[in-house]
């Protein structure tokens, strides 16, 4: 019998029961869209992994950090509890440049800092620069947002989506946690004023002057000391990156600068003083180098980033790649694409039921008719691939409509978590691949034919003489 004889008895045999076999689609149809869904919910999380990883310099970034500099509110997690005892300075940043397998090395200050505007303070982690490694860090801003000026004669912010979370009414001291309002800041085009110096900005709080006042006494008589407050710049955002504050990105804390400005404006702030973070000697006065936070590396290639990182780990710094959290981010996101698609698949184990079943029943039904074309002459193969079909059928007429469905799915759950912002990700939580709609298809069809391949051979071993007396 040929293919296409065996094709056409196939279909024709489905449409005779049109009801039972669309009950038996729809067990499908509902099995690949539970299992494409779930697991691209787990695709989507790898998604937002890869852009975040990508806006931290890739899996060729490393991260050197020395002596502690400068200040932080930003935990981080510390595993081996070793702290180095060697600054990172420019003579560092020279030596690391020279290194086998590095392509670009750029230092970091980072440095906990106030902005104030009109009825406003915030607390924030600015983070210093070069202007390369900030358009290394393919940051989205929002539109009309730019990079740093070069050379500007002032310092230009390009401001976190959740730096606006950051900020605090004078007077009552609440903010966006407490009152689920954001600050009246237009951060785009308003001045603000940055203070670099918090501990005068702390002083002269405690001793009840404000920033904006002189340093003066109070005139009370009380003989209290006024503290001189801390010097404010003048400064402005010329980007900032896009995303409500309810969207999370490795951008989110931090607020860039290009740390060349940033350097100048603090040496000539505090000639002949110690920077607030920088070291000291034991006498207090500052040392001659000007020390960093760390610095970032690139790698010419993934896979030098390894040895690169043991070499710099022997020369006194401490490590840490965006490879190594990689690795134990994608071992924590195949646990959760297993646990989903395992529950998606639970509803096509019960799919591949109904199809034996229904296969069996159309066994039962077509006793007579089997015994017939087995008396023709027709092959035992040609019976079993005649089942094996209609089963396959079914599969894939389940496949193409589950992938259907689960594209539907897939944008309705998006367009409800609003791309993903509701769960903090910066992009869709669910994400469907043209691979997995692949998968599914030939799943599809495995399943049917899987399951049709029992009832094949009850169809392919029946006794042609019991079949044809058979009522």
């Amino acid at each position: 019998m040929r293919w296409i004889d065996l094709l056409r008895m196939s279909s024709s045999n489905l449409k005779r029961r049109k009801l039972r076999t669309f009950l038996t689609v729809l067990g499908v149809v509902i099995g690949v869209a539970s299992i494409v869904v779930m697991v691209s919910l787990g695709l989507g999380l790898k998604q937002s992994l890869y852009r975040e990883l990508e806006q931290s310099g890739g899996l060729t970034g490393i991260t050197v950090s020395g002596k502690e500099v400068g200040s932080s509110m930003i935990y981080y997690s510390d595993d081996d509890g070793e702290e180095s005892n060697k600054y990172i300075t420019d003579e560092t940043i020279q030596e690391l440049q020279e290194l086998e397998h590095v392509k670009c090395v750029s230092p970091t200050l980072e440095m906990s800092s106030i902005l104030l505007k009109g009825n406003y303070y915030g607390y924030i982690q600015l983070m210093g620069l070069p202007r390369e490694e900030l358009a290394r860090q393919n940051m989205k801003m929002v539109p009309g947002s730019s990079l740093p000026k070069e050379n500007s004669a002032s310092l230009d912010l390009v401001i976190g989506n959740g730096i606006p979370t950051m900020f605090y009414e004078k007077g009552t001291n609440r903010g966006y946690w407490d009152t689920q309002e954001l600050p009246d800041i237009d951060f785009m085009n308003d001045s603000m004023f940055l203070v670099l110096d918090q501990d005068a900005y702390f002083s002269s709080q405690s001793s009840g002057l404000n920033v904006g006042d002189t340093g003066e006494g109070s005139g009370d008589g009380s003989g209290a000391t006024s503290q001189k407050p801390p010097k404010k710049y003048v400064v402005h955002a010329s980007g900032m990156v896009d995303g409500g504050v309810d969207v999370y990105t490795a951008n989110y804390y931090y607020v860039y600068c290009d740390i060349d400005v940033l350097k100048s404006m603090l040496k000539k702030e505090y000639a002949g003083r110690v920077i607030p973070g920088q070291p000291s000697t034991k006498t207090g006065k500052p040392y001659r180098f000007f020390a960093y936070s760390s610095a970032k590396i690139q790698a010419d290639n993934m896979e030098n980033v390894e040895e690169l990182s043991r070499t710099i780990q022997n020369m006194g710094y401490r490590v840490s790649t965006n490879a190594e959290y990689m690795e134990s981010a994608q071992k924590e996101l195949v646990m959760v694409e297993a646990v989903l698609g395992g529950i998606g698949a639970i509803s096509l184990l019960v799919a591949a039921i109904g199809i034996a079943n229904t296969m069996m029943m159309s066994i039962y039904e077509r006793t007579k008719e089997i015994g017939v074309i087995k008396v023709l002459g027709c092959s035992l193969k040609n019976i079993k691939q005649m089942f094996l079909l209609e089963a396959a059928y079914i599969g894939f007429a389940g496949g193409l409509v589950g992938n259907i469905l689960s594209f539907l799915l897939s944008g309705i759950i998006n367009m409800l978590t609003g791309n993903g912002s509701a769960m903090g990700l910066d992009g869709d939580i669910s994400y469907i691949p043209l691979w997995l709609v692949a998968v599914s298809m030939l799943f599809a069809i495995f399943v049917g034919m899987a399951a049709g391949y029992f009832p094949a051979l009850r169809a392919m071993r029946l006794s042609p003489l019991a079949a044809i007396r058979n009522e």
